[in-house]
């Protein structure tokens, strides 16, 4: 070997090096940033993965075809997270967080920091940052009460911190007016993904609770008139080939006696009729809060199939089955705790997609096929 060839493989070994190495490094100061987006002074962790920010475009958009969509909910930042390993197992395109991605219920506004602080340090979900883009929404412990509506005196600030913890810019539209509500588009047509994150906390009226009794009022708002305005919008004229509207409440089941969309009746018939009459197709609602999971199916007006999956804790969920009733659920519900996943077999004879839950050890504890329009 001459001194030529010695210093092309020399410089080959080195190239190597930097791409399995280095770039674990930057992925770390990339989590850093968000760190210090917080205003905590924390030290750089180093070799346990690292983050990939979602900043790739400034328009909330990307140009890859999702094929696996992971997401959850219900995640006590004290508690041990050991979903995270079998999570990145699946290799998901996307991470989407439907609400109480931590607990924090407070109105100080540096423990919530810290505490957002907290969940970034973890050493797995580093490892999950670093292998996907993560979004999501927020629910009532993370949102800063619980069961918490508009009476919650700092939701902008807790909302400020939200999206500080998802690495949203600065600049992103949603920072500048009152709601957490967003949309992401990804893929290209045929294979293109649209992702709706509803805001159900900063608009909702106060309608009791199931210790004092529901009072449900016709006139209660769930979402508000601008984010029902900007919902119409992103609806109409949606040429995505899949839709997912995401939040953290439940919105087909009925019977149960917790927060749900049923407490708002006319708010979740609207949404029925918008979901009816709009000619977006393929859509699929996402929901956490419950502690169980289950997945639920309902035909709105002008017959058209909806999907709802329900994830539901991360960490911890119910120690025993529970007796409840759900007249839209699809196969079985699960007690275990489970994340969500969503794939899509876009090159499949038929296009189709398998909603499931999984559990502990990656085990698959519900799957639904439901073909593709």
């Amino acid at each position: 070997m001459n001194k030529k060839q010695r210093i092309a493989f020399l410089l080959f070994i080195a190239f190597f090096f930097f791409c399995n190495y280095n770039t674990h490094e930057l992925r770390a100061k990339l989590s850093y940033y968000t760190l210090c987006r917080l205003d905590i002074n924390l030290p750089l962790w180093s070799g346990q993965g690292g983050g990939k920010l979602n900043f790739q475009n400034p328009d909330n958009s990307g140009q890859d075809t999702l094929s696996t969509i992971a997401f959850g909910s219900c995640n006590q930042q004290n508690k041990a997270q050991p979903m995270w390993e079998h999570i990145i197992k699946n290799k998901p395109d996307l991470w989407i967080w439907l609400g109480d991605n931590i607990y924090a219920d407070t109105e100080d506004m540096n423990e919530m920091k810290r505490q957002y602080a907290q969940q970034l340090q973890h050493k797995d979900y580093q490892h999950l940052l670093a292998s996907c883009p993560i979004i999501g929404t927020w629910d009532d412990h993370d949102y800063g009460v619980n069961n918490g509506g508009k009476a919650y005196p700092r939701k902008e600030e807790s909302k400020q911190l939200m999206l500080d913890f998802l690495g949203v810019p600065k600049t992103a539209e949603v920072r500048t007016r009152p709601g957490a509500y967003q949309t992401y588009v990804y893929g290209q047509s045929p294979r293109q993904v649209k992702i709706i994150l509803l805001d159900t906390r900063s608009f909702k009226d106060d309608i009791g609770d199931k210790k004092t009794g529901y009072r449900l009022r016709p006139e209660a708002e769930i979402l508000g008139k601008a984010q029902w305005d900007w919902l119409e919008m992103e609806l109409k004229n949606n040429t995505a080939d899949l839709t997912i509207i995401a939040n953290g409440t439940q919105v087909l089941p009925m019977e149960h006696k917790y927060e749900k969309w049923a407490n708002f009746p006319e708010e979740r018939e609207r949404l029925f009729k918008l979901l009816g009459k709009s000619t977006t197709k393929n859509i699929f609602l996402l929901s956490g809060d419950r502690h169980f999971g289950e997945i639920s199916c309902l035909h709105v007006p002008g017959g058209k199939a909806i999907h709802e999956v329900t994830s539901s804790g991360l960490t911890h969920s119910y120690k025993t089955r529970r007796n409840e009733s759900n007249q839209f659920r699809m196969g079985n519900s699960t007690v275990e705790r489970n994340f969500g996943l969503m794939r899509i077999e876009w090159d499949a004879p038929v296009p189709h997609v398998h909603l499931q839950l999984r559990g502990l050890g990656n085990v698959l504890r519900e799957d639904i096929e439901v073909e593709l329009n």
